[in-house]
């Protein structure tokens, strides 16, 4: 697929600047990119300041959201928020992220140690392609999970790419986004 705009979402109390010099590379392949810095949030607060972000820019559609870390289960609410404000979104890559997972029943349950709850997935989500960028980044902390991650994006059928040095981690994910 050709995107309209590519937006880097990095995870919560995160900041933008830990996309490193990736965003400027996907730029030198032609892409049109974003990265949104949403500090301090969370939750439904950081996928409402993400889309106030977003907005801002007035990006080119369809939109290929990206998400890094707990920023994965985060884009179903935020590609509601885009279908919302008539942006359509072509496609959602998960790099080392966790995977968007629906509550179950009456669950209440909050973010570790955040205090806020977890955004909605919208019952009809995925609504367009989806592909998994394993970076193996996190070889230590979180490793488990994120190989839960893979191998669960592997079942639900999406492209699962793993990204191995030297080729740069834009050129895996260009890629990667040429295929949804």
């Amino acid at each position: 697929m050709t995107p309209g705009t590519v937006v880097l979402l990095h995870s919560p109390h995160g900041a933008a600047d830990g996309w490193g010099d990736l965003p400027e590379m996907l730029r030198s392949y032609g892409l049109d990119v974003i990265a949104p810095d949403v500090p301090d949030a969370a939750g439904p607060r950081y996928v409402a300041r993400a889309s106030l972000v977003i907005a801002a820019t007035d990006p080119s559609v369809p939109l290929v959201l990206v998400g890094h870390g707990a920023a994965g289960p985060l884009l179903p609410a935020v590609a509601l928020a885009q279908r919302a404000a008539h942006r359509g979104v072509g496609g959602y890559v998960f790099v080392d992220a966790d995977l968007p997972r629906p509550r179950r029943g009456h669950e209440h349950d909050h973010e570790e140690g955040h205090g806020e709850p977890p955004a909605p997935v919208p019952a009809d989500w995925p609504d367009a392609p989806c592909g998994y960028l394993w970076t193996h980044a996190d070889r230590t902390a979180g490793s488990a999970e994120r190989e839960r991650s893979v191998r669960e994006a592997r079942l639900r059928g999406w492209t699962v790419v793993e990204h191995e040095p030297p080729a740069a981690a834009a050129q895996s994910l260009s890629e990667l986004i040429a295929t949804l």
